[in-house]
């Protein structure tokens, strides 16, 4: 008898996750694996961040918080919005999750209907193709190469729109290309939206601060789609809390008020001394953001210099997040003895095994013919793994 539902059975499991579980039972083993697999800072979280959390458990922050957060993060979020994206959101308009990623599927399964279409321009984050399952819309995927910085054009997007159209979900700076869209690109994209009164606005802005453009502008910030724009963010990235758990949504009043409804019957408020910690991070000093982000900003130096230095990869240079995005399709055919390289899972599995580098299959992303590689690890890090890669990929003829 099979007591598992159709719904999960339908999911596909995390490759991300997959991949450093793979990494992990490696090193279990006593394999030096050097993890690029993961999209987390390797950063410590800030240690004015970690003394506010001790503040809270001291002052006794440990009873169910309110459903969409407690109203001085909320506040401190819209103040956040305000102040460094110029965009207007009430606390009542904020409601506090267990991480960008459930806030994120809060919205589409408060907003997406069964057959209702999302459109999500790919290469995509491994989850959101499943959470439009999940709410049984259809996805639309809208390709963009490595030709176009992996940015779609408003031609594509206006060619993917039809009558059944509920959402168009935007990563910016993208996970896992990096790619970040321009005042300019967006403004086009929202010419074309403009026409479309009807289709909700999905921002998923986890990367605003890791960005190497000098400037970042956030989807709500256009007067002609604000009404229906909803911007997802969090503090895992910025701020090196990815283990904290804490991310918002930032909406239109209803769909807040339904995402406060469905979050109320299925985990209800956030962690308490984590949000506590949160609040702490949005209103102390923001030192520690631009450090990360100069950090980052050297890796990802580093890593193009490497990566466009080994024969048959193809790279652009990234301008926000920690991921290379590399094209590999020439290495497709080649083999190492009777080890064949099929296919972009093949050849991250053959790094894995033979380079003892662990990456990701662009087949994850909606991008067959790619592998991403993290670069949110040490400069020696870098340096060792893409020296590991240059050599297992010279093995294969």
């Amino acid at each position: 008898m099979d007591f598992i539902s159709t719904r999960v059975n339908n999911l596909a499991q995390s490759q991300t996750l997959a991949m450093s579980q793979k990494s992990n039972e490696l090193k279990a083993q006593g394999i030096d694996v050097i993890n690029l697999s993961v999209g987390e800072p390797d950063f410590n979280t800030p240690d004015h961040i970690k003394e506010a959390a001790k503040r809270a458990i001291d002052d006794n922050f440990s009873f169910y918080s309110p459903v969409p957060g407690y109203m001085s993060l909320r506040k401190a979020v819209s103040e956040k919005l305000l102040r460094e994206n110029g965009v207007s959101f009430r606390p009542e308009q904020i409601v506090v999750s267990g991480g960008a990623k459930q806030a994120l599927c809060n919205v589409i399964l408060a907003t997406v209907n069964p057959g209702d279409e999302v459109i999500i321009p790919t290469p995509a984050w491994v989850s959101y193709v499943e959470m439009v399952k999940l709410a049984e819309g259809k996805n639309v995927l809208v390709p963009a190469g490595i030709e176009s910085d992996f940015k779609i054009t408003p031609s594509q997007l206006e060619a993917a729109i039809t009558p059944r159209t509920r959402m168009l979900l935007l990563c910016s700076p993208s996970n896992p290309t990096g790619s970040v869209y321009t005042k300019e690109e967006l403004a086009a994209l929202v010419d074309v939206l403009s026409r479309y009164p009807d289709i909700i606005v999905l921002a998923d802005e986890i990367y605003e601060h890791i960005n190497y453009t000098g400037s970042f502008t956030s989807l709500a910030s256009f007067e002609a789609i604000a009404d229906r724009t909803v911007v997802v963010n969090g503090v895992s990235k910025a701020y090196a809390m990815t283990g904290w758990r804490i991310g918002y949504c930032a909406a239109p009043l209803a769909i807040a008020k339904a995402c406060t409804k469905l979050q109320g019957q299925y985990t209800s408020g956030a962690s308490s001394i984590a949000q506590k910690a949160a609040e702490a991070a949005y209103t102390g000093s923001q030192q520690c953001v631009e450090d990360m982000r100069l950090a980052f900003e050297r890796r990802r130096n580093l890593v193009v210099r490497l990566a466009r230095e080994i024969p048959g990869l193809k790279v652009n240079e990234p301008n926000g997040a920690f991921y290379l995005f590399p094209e590999v399709s020439s290495y497709f055919g080649k083999s190492c003895g009777d080890r064949k390289i099929n296919d972009a899972s093949d050849l991250a599995m053959y790094l894995l095994d033979v380079g003892h580098v662990a990456t990701v299959s662009g087949d994850a992303f909606c991008a067959p013919g790619y592998i991403r590689l993290s670069y949110a690890t040490s400069d020696e890090n870098i340096a060792e793994a893409m020296k590991r890669i240059a050599e297992a990929l010279s093995k294969l003829k």
